[in-house]
C-alpha cells in the first residue's frame, strides 16, 4: 500500500507556470506506474498524463500535449507534473494515482492540489 500526497497547487495567471509534486510514503515507490488527473468543477475527473514505473514511458492527453511535463524521482519517492502555458481551462483539483500494473485501475489516490488559471 501507498499514501500519496499533492503539492504545489496555486493561483496563477494564464500563460504561466506551476509545478506539482506527488509524494509517496513506502519503500515501492519505484514499482508503482503513476499518473496525474485533474477534474474541473461540474465535470468528471480525466487523465491527464502517465509516467511508467522506471519513467521510461509517459502518454499525455491530447489537451495538454506539449504544454506539461511529467517526471519521477523515484529515490526520492516523489512524481512532478511541470505545467507550462496554463490556461484557464486547465483549472481543476489535480490528482496523482498509482496502480500496480502497466495497465488496470489505479489503487491508490491522493487528496488533491488546487490548480486555478486566471484570464
Amino acid at each position: 500500500q501507498v499514501q500519496l500526497v499533492e503539492s504545489g497547487g496555486g493561483l496563477v495567471q494564464a500563460g504561466g507556470s506551476l509545478r506539482l509534486s506527488c509524494a509517496a510514503d513506502g519503500r515501492t515507490f519505484s514499482s508503482y506506474f503513476m499518473g496525474w488527473f485533474r477534474q474541473a468543477p461540474g465535470k468528471e475527473r480525466e487523465f491527464v498524463v502517465y509516467i511508467s514505473s522506471g519513467g521510461g514511458v509517459t502518454t499525455y492527453a491530447d489537451s495538454v500535449k506539449g504544454r506539461f511535463t511529467i517526471s519521477r524521482d523515484n529515490a526520492k519517492n516523489t512524481m512532478y507534473l511541470q505545467m507550462d502555458s496554463l490556461k484557464p481551462e486547465d483549472t481543476a483539483v489535480y490528482y496523482c494515482a498509482a496502480r500496480h500494473g502497466v495497465a488496470g485501475a489505479y489503487n491508490y489516490w491522493g487528496q488533491g492540489t488546487q490548480v486555478t488559471v486566471s484570464s
